[in-house]
């Protein structure tokens, strides 16, 4: 008999890096998004080159360098010499959440300059964290004296004024409590998987505003898989099903969805949609 020695489908890759919050590659599993975009793109290519840029850094660092000194010394390279910084001519051109695009445009959104931002900084050994703040991703950089707030597209620390006036317009949209959240509770730091999630959610926004069901779908099938038991993943990947006219996997998705979430407001709505798509 005859092993299969056929690589992974990209999806089953990304599933490989996704599957274990104790050893989830976070770098990695960013680089694949792009797969759907780019199906050539060579993941470990990517990866290489950014090994190279770690290399080149270090070699900047003194030996006896404090982590402070590191940090300083890091962001010149990020932002002085290699000029990573926001995409502002597109900010919703989807090429910005792409690691590969990034690598050769050096434009981003602030997660994913945050996320190759995270990975040179850990290589270089500091104690850094992905912060998911409303409306835009930080990064924050842990000392003895303190934590440091940083804004990933052009690496400047944020102080606590500037961090509560940014705040501000999330907060005036808040019910009860919700203007009375610390500001500290905003700054705890991401899981992996929630940073992954956020790349892909912004992705899905993006496709969504365009009307672009197939590439909504590809991103639906990544959280998914990311995400399994978050129910309004199977509802959406079910709606982008109905808008490609693939009856049969929209109901899959869509009766998946009445089954298991409960109190959730489009439910009547939802039910509504698959009883005509069975008529229909």
């Amino acid at each position: 008999m005859e092993l299969d020695v056929s690589p992974p489908s990209p999806i089953d890759y990304f599933a490989s890096l996704v599957q274990s919050d104790g050893d989830f590659a976070l770098f990695e599993a960013a680089v694949c998004l792009g797969q759907d975009e780019y199906p050539d793109l060579d993941v470990q290519s990517v990866l290489s080159e950014v090994d190279h840029l770690l290399a080149r850094v270090r070699r900047r660092i003194p030996a006896d360098a404090m982590p402070l000194q590191k940090l300083r010394i890091f962001n010149e390279f990020f932002y002085g010499d290699l000029k990573f910084g926001g995409n502002v001519n597109d900010f919703y051109d989807p090429d910005n959440s792409f690691i590969n695009v990034l690598m050769r445009t050096r434009r981003g959104i602030p997660i994913s300059l945050a996320v190759l931002w995270l990975e040179l900084a850990h290589g270089l050994g500091l104690s850094v964290r992905g912060v998911g703040f409303p409306g835009h991703f930080m990064v924050k950089a842990n000392f003895t004296i303190g934590q440091v707030v940083i804004d990933p597209v052009d690496g400047r620390s944020l102080s606590r004024e500037e961090l509560e006036e940014r705040l501000e317009p999330y907060r005036q949209r808040g019910l009860g409590d919700a203007l009375e959240v610390p500001l500290g509770l905003y700054l705890q730091a991401a899981t992996p998987r929630e940073i992954l999630a956020r790349m892909l959610r912004n992705l899905k926004e993006v496709h969504k505003a365009q009307r672009d069901w197939s590439r909504l779908l590809a991103v639906q099938e990544r959280l998914i898989v990311l995400l399994p038991e978050f129910w309004s993943e199977y509802r959406d990947r079910g709606l982008a099903h109905a808008e490609l006219g693939n009856t049969e996997q929209a109901l899959a998705d869509l009766e998946c969805y009445l089954v298991h979430a409960d109190e959730q407001r489009d439910l009547d709505a939802i039910a509504d949609r698959v009883e005509a798509m069975r008529r229909g």
